[in-house]
């Protein structure tokens, strides 16, 4: 296993390991796709990325980060995503989309604005909602507790936000539970203080998003894979941890979880963690070992050579980059380069290609529409 061998899970085969994480944009006006989403995820699809995923994508308007982010929660959504998946897929790059809802950590201001915290209804806020009603931080709103309705309305708007994502030609489905966003609010103790069927025991704790999965996994084909994102650990004492992590993945995998993309934090704000490089591999390496699943390592991945040794050493499967992507989208292209590694670069740009690298062959871009609008129920 080497970072540049195929993938196959279930029906997809991604050309190597290198893939694209979720990155927020805040760039959406009620929540659709723009020109500056099409070039975004397109650029990364161009500089070689196995598999490119959007950025967390709400599944209801409440959802959201804040007032800016991607959406998935009607069906006027599609158009302008379906035209994101055509051209990610024209590059030989598999399309997927993380859904996502943000729990008590919505209706803030994007990270580049200030004063930074909640945004008042006021000025197109609402009311965000979560396990319990105990708020991140004292600049965020604090949220409403779910009822079971409300739970089972989050359910439901899950399966039909993967619905629309087939309809859309996304190929990959990857579902957030991680960064101290609903799914994840559920899972912690320091953040689900329920004395229902939804809080209390570990069982009930993952109850959500184990319903959650199943939802998603009854709309989504069986020949298309499904990721979840975790927080392997809180870093926080009595919070959720590694060992909790293993237990989840035993309950998910059955459900037809085919990969979990091992992150870590995001619940409260005064977690101390250790951001060095690789931080985090060793959550999918565990994983990986104790749960018997593909696992993705995520967190100041920057170099090939770190990259290279995470997948030969059976650390992870797979490699998901975000901000090394930002600096560089083209990063996959310039790895394989490093090592000579037969990579197939787009025709526009072999000038720039080393000698006897393969051309891509033209794809029929009109067979790629119908294979991207094509339903499969």
């Amino acid at each position: 296993m080497s970072l540049f061998s195929p993938l196959k899970i279930r029906d997809i085969t991604l050309r190597h390991r290198i893939l694209v994480s979720p990155m927020c944009q805040y760039s959406s006006e009620d929540g659709f796709a723009s020109d500056w989403h099409l070039v975004h995820l397109g650029s990364r699809a161009v500089g070689g990325a196995a598999l490119v995923f959007t950025e967390a994508t709400a599944v209801t308007p409440e959802g959201r980060i804040s007032p800016h982010d991607l959406g998935i929660w009607k069906d006027e959504h599609v158009e302008m995503l379906s035209r994101i998946t055509r051209f990610v897929r024209s590059q030989g790059a598999v399309p997927g989309i993380q859904l996502a809802h943000s729990g008590r950590k919505g209706s803030t201001r994007r990270p580049w604005e200030q004063p930074g915290g909640a945004v008042p209804k006021s000025a197109g806020g609402w009311t965000p909602v979560a396990p319990s009603a105990i708020a991140f931080d004292p600049t965020y709103a604090v949220p409403m507790a779910l009822d079971e309705r409300g739970i089972r309305a989050v359910v439901q708007a899950f399966a039909d936000a993967a619905g629309r994502a087939l309809d859309a030609g996304f190929q990959a489905i990857g579902i957030h539970s991680a960064h101290g966003y609903l799914l994840h609010e559920f899972l912690s103790p320091l953040a689900n203080k329920r004395t229902d069927a939804y809080g209390g025991s570990l069982e009930n704790r993952a109850r959500l998003l184990r319903d959650v999965v199943s939802a998603v996994r009854g709309v989504w084909p069986e020949r298309l894979p499904l990721f979840v994102r975790i927080s392997a650990t809180d870093w926080v004492d009595g919070g959720w941890d590694l060992e909790q992590s293993v237990e989840l993945v035993k309950q998910i995998k059955p459900l037809g979880v085919d990969l979990i993309d091992c992150s870590s934090g995001g619940t409260v704000p005064n977690a101390k963690i250790p951001f060095v490089a690789g931080y985090q591999v060793p959550f999918a390496q565990a994983i990986r070992e104790r749960a018997g699943i593909l696992t993705g390592a995520v967190g100041l991945i920057t170099s090939r050579e770190q990259a290279e040794k995470i997948v030969s050493e059976g650390k992870a499967d797979a490699v998901l980059m975000a901000r090394e992507f930002l600096r560089h989208p083209y990063w996959p292209l310039a790895a394989a380069r490093e090592v000579g590694q037969p990579i197939a670069w787009p025709a526009q740009y072999l000038r720039a290609a080393p000698e006897g690298t393969p051309e891509r062959q033209p794809i029929n871009l009109i067979s790629e529409v119908e294979g991207a609008t094509e339903k499969v129920r």
